[in-house]
């Protein structure tokens, strides 16, 4: 059982190294946006996409000593719609293209939904 799962251990590490040139090009903007869109692959991914950079801010916000900058108020709106504001918001921004879709995220969420103030 244990060499089971050191084996299957080193072969996700030899999976990680080898692909690992890939990982650290970040996903831009635009390419999250065809995601988005549905020009290229399937929405799914968009969708995860997002969610993981979302979770990832609600964790470090907790621990982090800096303000807050993204205020979902409840009940929040339904992701496909917020993800529709995002095409549109990039759409309109290509300044950011080029940038990791991470970045824009966070931007179009603390532009979407600030603290302290209504949100949209």
């Amino acid at each position: 059982m244990k060499k089971t799962i050191l084996t299957a251990a080193a072969a996700a590490l030899t999976l990680g190294f080898a692909t690992g040139a890939q990982a650290n090009k970040a996903m831009s903007t635009e390419e999250l946006v065809s995601y988005c869109a549905g020009t290229t692959g399937t929405f799914v991914t968009c969708e995860i996409y997002g969610q993981a950079v979302y979770d990832t801010y609600l964790v470090y916000s907790q621990h982090r000593k800096s303000p807050k900058f993204i205020c979902v108020k409840q009940p929040a709106p339904p992701r496909k719609d917020v993800i529709q504001d995002y095409v549109t918001w990039a759409n309109a921004n290509p300044k950011y293209a080029k940038q990791p879709a991470a970045d824009t995220i966070l931007r179009f969420l603390g532009e979407r939904f600030p603290c302290g103030k209504a949100a949209k």
